[in-house]
């Protein structure tokens, strides 16, 4: 049902393990990003601890970014924000402080805002809503239409700007019962405000924090104590005067009921978690009381019911339209047994709608992510139980020894393996992926663990049931953005293929517009795919390719501009590509002679600056004709290609714009090495690359190459120097070694394989533009500036500054490697 993905540890561990009382903060981010916390003792200065954040990127989880956080005590809360970018951390002292990369590096950030309640701890914390909900249908997933699917919820944002736009900004909740909030004014600025719960202001020991459709914001807490009531206050945010200001309303409370069992009145004594089943649902929250022994959980839910009336007013008679009054009460939907001692809880972040018809398709599908909450226990063994019956659905036994958690092989079930003795080893700290199909946990000696979630919770399904699900996933992480790396913790290397042909399928059924949006995401979600599999590893050097193929193509096309201002409604480069489409001549001068070349006009800097992406262009173009006899074989790079007729299209459309650029400047042309002084090398390249575009451009009936255009290419190595070139990136990640049921062990600081940056393919998918520090992702390798000023090339640059080609971040590669 679940099994330990990889485990990193420290490779010095701190000189005294963490006590109880010291709390271990996990987050995980929508870009799988991990960010923890530890405390660590100054070696020679015994009373100096150093709180540190700690911030991992899960493809590469030995390269561990540690911050010195600054921060005077304990860290207690760690969020990140909707994007995934930026990350908050709050003490015991009540320091805030707000974490942003530095120049989009995955390993480089600074803190360059905060807020503070001096003296006052805080215990809860989050950003505020900035309005976006998307609902994930299970029982629409067989549906063709992503919209169906995948819908927007209206969602008003805690606070709106002028026009609508949310304003950004962050809250908490102090210890002794204070609400501060810090918004992020357009203009840099931090406007703070704070204010109490209520009148009577009192301690709070735990609290959570939830935000209602209608903007306002609901905050749950307690003071510890199990016999005390769990309370519930409305808050709203506004800006008045260019000052925040805050208004809270008491709502209704409730008391734990095992407080009200006569036979567990005192056992569980501590309250020990709180939290809202979802951020977005303010009407669902779950409790834990425990004791040195155990823990029980219980499941609530805000309801409205009919207000019973005096039977003095019964036998009145009722008015016309008359309503019987109704009122908010908290009632109990589930709770569980006496269970081991809770050590931590995480709760599931998929979107997924839990009304009773949502859950029985969900049942009879048997698509589980999302349904269940985990719970950590002292014995360190994990339980996934559904998070509204709080039934079990899946069990984790983690080694009791200090090495970390491993899983028996066998095929017994997990419920039934005994326990190991030894030492406990237990989480501190655990957060669920962004779709539920993977744990993070931090344990009590500061060691990282991931853990697989099955999608079917331990369920036997047939093969046709788990590509659905894995399916619907992937789409519901393309439309929304999110990284899609904990989906592939479940893609055996024998479905990529039928996962590729189907997502495409899936694909091509949506609307222009929304294709036009996803049109790079599914190649970059292709291409981590055929990854996976070393049958595929060809079409992913495809995809690699098509994604720079359409980088380069938009970045060309967007330097034309219409010579005169009243344009018509089709751009240049839409124009270009009419025309070529029409004009199905071989010859490429003939092609360009119905252009408006007035239209091609550029200066020399901005040419010449682009000669690198010019030079690629003609590369490809080479390379693919050359080796056209070759690849009759869908294992060989490039095959992909030869029926993609709109790739072959747009690599046709650059080669007759390069072509007008070099009657303006011939140093910009790609340069061929050839064996005849007098031979035309592009009119040659366009020539076979057309009539290859012919067999292919219909995409529903392609048609084989000819005899003729097979034995031109054949010819081609004779009379033109072909390049070599490899086509993918190192592959340094750890996906592909997670293939297998195993554990795997990781430490820190150590790479479980060293990329060789010399090698010509890290550069080939970004060409390089010379010397500097690097930065890379997935493997792909370029610098963190360029030294190329002219706006062409920051145009270019400006491409990938947030994210690599295959949407992974970027990493600064350290100097040693460099």
């Amino acid at each position: 049902m679940m099994e330990v993905a990889y485990v990193c540890e420290w490779e010095k561990r701190p000189k005294s393990n963490h006590c109880p009382s010291i709390p271990l903060v996990c987050a995980w981010s929508c870009r799988n990003l991990v960010a923890f916390t530890t405390d660590l003792k100054n070696e020679e200065d015994e009373k100096e601890v150093s709180h540190m954040v700690h911030i991992i990127d899960t493809e590469h989880p030995w390269d561990v970014y540690s911050i010195n956080s600054g921060h005077a005590e304990v860290i207690s809360c760690l969020e990140w924000d909707q994007s995934g970018s930026r990350l908050l951390s709050a003490d015991g002292d009540g320091q805030i402080k707000c974490w942003a990369m530095a120049d989009h590096l995955v390993n480089s950030w600074e803190s360059s805002l905060g807020s503070s309640v001096d003296g006052d701890p805080i215990v809860a914390l989050s950003w505020l809503h900035n309005g976006v909900k998307l609902a994930l249908h299970v029982e629409m997933s067989g549906s063709t239409n992503f919209g169906e699917k995948f819908s927007r919820v209206k969602f008003s944002p805690s606070l709106t700007l002028f026009g609508g736009k949310p304003m950004e900004g962050w809250l908490a909740v102090t210890v002794s019962g204070l609400v501060t909030v810090s918004l992020l004014k357009p203009n840099g600025q931090l406007l703070t405000a704070s204010e109490s719960l209520c009148r009577l202001r009192g301690r709070v020991a735990l609290a959570d924090i939830a935000f209602t459709g209608g903007g306002n914001i609901v905050v749950a807490a307690t003071d510890g104590s199990s016999s005390s009531p769990v309370q519930f206050y409305k808050v709203c945010v506004s800006v008045v005067n260019e000052k925040c200001r805050i208004d809270t309303e008491l709502l209704p409370s409730l008391f734990m009921r095992c407080t009200t069992d006569p036979v567990r009145r005192d056992k569980y004594p501590a309250v020990t978690h709180l939290k809202f089943l979802t951020r977005e649902n303010s009407e669902q929250v779950l409790l834990c009381a425990s004791s040195q022994m155990g823990s029980i959980v219980e499941c609530w839910s805000l309801r409205k019911e009919g207000l019973p009336v005096n039977n003095i007013f019964q036998h009145r008679s009722p008015v016309v339209g008359e309503k019987q009054p109704m009122i908010l009460k908290w009632r109990i939907l589930s709770a569980t047994n006496d269970l081991d001692r809770v050590s931590a809880v995480a709760l599931p972040k998929l979107p997924i709608s839990i009304s009773n018809t949502d859950l029985k398709v969900a049942s009879e599908t048997k698509f589980c992510p999302g349904l269940g909450l985990a719970l950590a226990f002292h014995d360190g063994s994990i339980q996934i139980l559904h998070r509204l019956s709080l039934h079990t659905m899946g069990v984790f036994y983690g080694s009791s020894s200090s090495s970390g958690a491993s899983q028996r092989p066998g095929d017994e079930p997990a419920i039934k393996r005994q326990r190991a003795g030894g030492p406990t080893v237990h989480f501190k700290a655990l957060q669920f992926s962004w779709t539920s199909l993977a744990l993070a946990g931090v344990d009590n000696h500061g060691k990282l663990h991931m853990i697989r979630v099955s999608p079917s919770m331990g369920q036997m399904l047939d093969m046709n049931t788990l590509l659905r699900h894995l399916l619907f996933l992937l789409e519901y992480c393309m439309v929304t953005g999110y990284d899609w790396w904990d989906v592939l913790l479940h893609v055996q290397p024998g479905m990529v293929h039928n996962l590729v042909e189907k997502l495409h399928e899936e694909y091509m059924r949506q609307n222009q517009a929304l294709q036009q949006v996803l049109s790079t995401r599914i190649v970059a979600v292709k291409a981590s795919l055929c990854k996976l599999s070393s049958v595929t590893a060809a079409r992913a050097c495809d995809f690699h390719a098509k994604l720079l193929l359409i980088a380069v193509s938009s970045t060309l096309k967007s330097l034309l501009r219409p010579h005169v201002l009243n344009t018509p409604d089709k751009s240049p480069g839409d124009r270009l590509a009419e025309i070529c489409a029409k004009n199905t001549d071989t010859d490429i001068d003939k092609v360009m002679i119905n252009l408006k070349t007035e239209e091609f006009v550029l200066d020399g800097p901005p040419l010449q600056s682009l000669q690198q992406l010019i030079q690629w262009v003609g590369d490809f173009v080479l390379y693919l004709m050359a080796n056209l006899p070759n690849q009759g074989s869908i294992v060989r790079p490039g095959f992909g290609f030869l029926r993609d007729g709109s790739s072959l299209g747009m690599l046709r459309e650059m080669m007759v714009m390069i072509r007008i650029w070099g009657l303006l400047k011939p140093g910009c042309l790609p340069i061929y090495t050839a064996t005849s002084d007098n031979q035309d090398s592009m009119l040659l390249l366009f020539r076979l690359l057309t009539k290859l575009w012919l067999c292919s451009r219909d995409e529903g009936h392609p048609q084989e190459p000819d005899e003729s255009l097979i034995d031109e290419c054949c010819l081609l190595p004779s009379q033109l120097l072909v390049p070599t070139m490899d086509w993918l990136p190192v592959n340094d990640g750890i996906i592909c070694k997670l293939q297998g049921k195993y554990p795997l062990r990781l430490q820190f600081g150590k790479p479980y394989s060293l990329p060789d940056c010399s090698s010509p393919e890290t550069g080939w998918l970004r060409p390089l533009t010379g010397g500097g520090p690097f930065i890379y992702a997935c493997g792909c390798v370029t610098m963190l500036r360029s030294p190329n000023k002219t706006n062409a090339m920051k145009q270019w640059e400006q491409r990938w500054i947030k994210n690599c080609l295959c949407g992974g971040l970027w990493r600064r590669i350290p100097s040693t490697l460099s």
